[in-house]
Parts: C-alpha cells; structure tokens; sequence
C-alpha cells in the first residue's frame, strides 16, 4: 500500500536524501521554507490537514548552533514548537511522525558511548531546543520514531567535509580541534535507514510495532582533526589539486578555538538498540565518507 508522505525540509542535507529514499513507499509532499515555514505554527496546522498524510517526517532545524546562542527564540519556535505542532497533528489524525534529534543534548561527559536511556544535559542553545522537540514528540503521540544522530554530512548543502575542501584547497597549514569525539553520520545513511524502517511500519502498523527513540549513527569513533586529515587524504587520493596536506593539519584543544555555544567533547552514540530492533547494520563512518565524497568530486 502506498502511503502520503509530508516531508519538511527537503533543501537541507537530509531532507534531500530523504526524497530518493522514501520515494519508493509512498507518495511524497515534500516541503521546504517557502512552503512552510515552521516558525508559524498554524501554516504547519494548515498544511498537514490539507494534505491528511499517514507518515510525517521531519528532517528540518534551525542548525546553526552557534548563530542559535543569539536567536534563542527563533531556534525554540523551529526546534521546538514545530515538532510539537507536527506531533499533535499527527496524533489527530493517527498518521506516524518522524524526526531527528541530535547529540549535542548531551554534556559530553561520559566516558563511554550515549545510549538512549542516559539524562540529556545540553549545554547550549541548539541543544535545548532540539531536546524540547523531541520531547514535545515523545509526549505529544505514542506513533513516533525519533532518531538521534550526530556530525552529519552529506553531498547537498553545507557541512564540515565541505568546509575542510575548500580550506585545504586555500591554506598550506589548519588548525583542528582534536578532544571532540564522535561519529561523522551521513546524510545517505540517516535516509536509507529511516526509509528502512517505515518499510517496516508499513507492513507491521498497529500496536506491535516499535515506536520510540533510537540512537542512529555510523560505526567507529574519530575527532574533528583526524576527520579532517581523512577527507583531505581522499580527496588526494581522488586526484584534488590541494595546497593542504593531511600532515599540516595541526591537532588543537577546544579551549584553543573558542566558539559562542560549547560542543560535548563526547559525542559518542550507542546504536545497539537500533540494530538489533530492526535488523540493520551500521556501517564505519569511512563508508559513509567515501559515498559522501564521490558525490561532491
């Protein structure tokens, strides 16, 4: 049975992904700023009952964490507001709702990885909001999948991969925090997942499927610095004509380049529970770069 699928955000690196892979469950309105804007909770209202779809995904967010220190309101109105508009409206009208969430709910202070079940402690304004959507999710409909992700890149839109090809192609030497931890997640893999599961829910809708929180990011652990010296390796490796070399990138502590929200030195998400519930393989997060940097070269 094809489903009516009403996807926000379908600009954002995400978003894009999410379009090739749900396209094959279900017929698909897929919507950006211009045609709803989430800070305006009654368009939300307005268009999801227009549309009456039977799954809600929600890849959009404000995500620029440090601008959010300084449009707190403006962050909480799409972060937090707005899901709680799409979980109600789901609720109404029994659809399934779908959405993101992310690692900087955390303090980064535990030693090992984050399962689902640890205290969210988020340390600035990005991760507040984010964990305030989530929430308002979580108690607004029982038909819900939240997936909390982390460091996400993608071939559509701006990211770090991006950001370290343009620097390597301008500068002989770059500086690179090296006490953050985490697993760069990509977008094509938050998509060919999300795509998975609500296969699933298709064919198992009612009572005894899933529903819940789960933890979604590739495999391994790296820093922002020895991910940096990996995309400029590949890129390399593919023939880019870079003035940066993989040695020039210099490992720095956070307290050397200060930023307006502070980032959890520990990132690390536990994904067990996602595997194991739904048959699935996370694969290392070399993969996902690879795939991610075939698509931009």
């Amino acid at each position: 049975m094809r489903m009516r699928i009403f996807l926000t955000g379908k600009n954002g690196q995400v978003g894009f992904e999410l379009q090739r892979a749900l396209a094959p469950l279900g017929e698909i309105t897929a919507a950006g700023q211009d045609e709803c804007d989430l800070a305006d909770p009654e368009a939300i209202r307005r268009l999801i009952r227009k549309i009456q779809p039977d799954i809600i995904v929600n890849p959009a967010a404000y995500t620029a964490v440090d601008k959010a220190e300084a449009e707190a309101e403006l962050a909480l109105a799409v972060n937090g507001t707005a899901p709680q508009v799409l979980g109600e409206e789901a609720a109404r009208i029994g659809a399934l709702v779908v959405h993101y969430c992310t690692d900087y709910v955390f303090d980064g202070g535990k030693r090992g990885f984050y399962a689902e079940e640890d205290p969210p402690n988020p340390q600035n304004v990005y991760g507040r909001t984010k964990l305030a959507g989530t929430e308002a999710i979580r108690q607004s409909t029982r038909r819900h999948l939240v997936f909390r992700t982390s460091w996400v890149f993608g071939g559509h839109g701006n990211n770090f991969a991006k950001t370290i090809l343009r620097l390597a192609a301008e500068r002989d030497t770059l500086k690179v925090v090296a006490d953050q931890f985490g697993a760069p997640t990509s977008a094509p893999l938050i998509a060919d997942v999300t795509a998975q599961v609500i296969g699933r829910y298709r064919r198992q809708r009612g009572d005894g499927f899933p529903y819940g929180l789960y933890n979604l990011a590739a495999s391994g652990e790296t820093t922002w610095c020895d991910y940096a010296q990996a995309i400029v390796t590949a890129a390399r490796h593919a023939g880019k004509e870079l003035r940066l070399t993989p040695e020039n990138i210099r490992p720095i502590p956070s307290a050397d380049y200060l930023l307006p929200a502070l980032r959890p030195a520990n990132s690390r998400l536990a994904t067990g529970k996602l595997q194991t519930t739904f048959g699935l393989r996370l694969p290392p997060w070399q993969e996902g770069l690879s795939h991610v940097l075939q698509q931009i070269f």
